[in-house]
């Protein structure tokens, strides 16, 4: 049987159990949680930066934003306020859309 030790979707374990296999989860306490919810999101982003074209990239892009939807509110907030802040810095700072590369700023 091999072993994941990782966190899942909340539906997985009604997934594998549809299949007739058989399975052992655990419930974290907050601590675990939050710092599961953390690897979980570099492990998206790592399978994000190795997909191998549009639709897997898409699929592991939805992947991160249900994880920072589900960290804003570990963080007390909402993903409409992570939007918010988010357009307040790019009428700020700006986006990343016109592709600047800074090289060096001289002291």
């Amino acid at each position: 049987m091999p072993t994941y030790n990782k966190l899942v979707r909340d539906l997985i374990p009604q997934v594998i159990e549809g299949t007739g296999k058989s399975f052992e989860t655990d419930i974290l306490s907050d601590e675990q949680y939050h710092s599961e919810l953390r690897k979980k999101l570099q492990e998206e982003t790592e399978e994000y930066l190795n997909a191998e074209d549009d639709q897997d990239a898409v699929e592991e892009l939805a992947d991160m934003l249900e994880l920072m939807n589900v960290l804003a509110e570990q963080h007390g907030s909402s993903i409409e306020e992570v939007e918010k802040v988010r357009q307040e810095k790019a009428e700020k700072r700006g986006s990343f859309y016109d592709k600047v590369f800074l090289i060096s700023v001289e002291d």
